[in-house]
């Protein structure tokens, strides 16, 4: 499978940390892009002054979610921080956050 390194734009900033995590967990540019400017739920993250926001994914007898964390930069530019696949659904107002995503933040 072909993955395409997304780039930097007017809007958007991809730190390295989230084009790895594409990468492992199979998510397109064009998904998270789509994800910003259409989610399903919005949490405050867990790092100082982030966003995390969700979309529900996959069939009824195997729901995933689909989360990314972004900041908005001094230039109104929206930075990447991470992105990650959740299987099942998570509660409200609870960020299921990897194990791996948390050592690094």
């Amino acid at each position: 499978m072909f993955f395409k390194y997304p780039q930097n734009d007017e809007c958007f900033i991809w730190t390295k940390h989230a084009i790895e995590k594409m990468k492992y967990y199979g998510l397109s540019e064009q998904k998270l892009r789509k994800l910003f400017y259409n989610h399903e739920r919005q949490e405050e993250g867990i790092a100082l002054t982030t966003i995390a926001i969700m979309n529900t994914v996959g069939s009824s007898k195997r729901p995933t979610e689909i989360w990314l964390m972004y900041q908005l930069t001094e230039g109104k530019k929206v930075k990447i921080i991470t992105a990650w696949r959740y299987p099942g659904v998570s509660k409200k107002q609870e960020i299921p956050i990897p194990d791996d995503i948390m050592l690094t933040i």
